[in-house]
């Protein structure tokens, strides 16, 4: 389970409209990632500017590359995506994740 300081880190990094976008393309995209010019392209935003969201997502954690070649391939992070959401459905519905699910029950 992440620490309560991560997940504010994480939150706080996701917390700006061309890095949520960002990051929700890596998520779609799975684990083989996207060249980091193919989500600046995507996303209509320089290399530059990205370069620079690129970073924050990856002190944060939220994120991974990897060098090919003269390419950069991003991908997310699903272990910390993963905790992340733990840790904020850790307590849901009173301890009972399944009643969740329920159309009427509000957590």
């Amino acid at each position: 389970m992440m620490e309560s300081s991560q997940v504010v880190k994480a939150l706080a990094a996701l917390a700006q409209p061309t890095r949520l976008a960002a990051y929700r393309l890596l998520v779609a995209c799975g684990p083989e990632g996207m060249a980091a010019g193919q989500i600046a392209e995507q996303l209509n935003v320089s290399a530059a500017t990205m370069s620079f969201h690129f970073k924050t997502l990856s002190h944060a954690g939220l994120i991974e590359s990897r060098q090919d070649g003269r390419f950069v391939y991003y991908s997310a992070n699903f272990e910390v995506m993963n905790g992340m959401v733990g840790y904020l459905t850790e307590n849901c519905c009173g301890g009972n994740p399944a009643a969740c699910n329920l159309p009427d029950k509000i957590c």
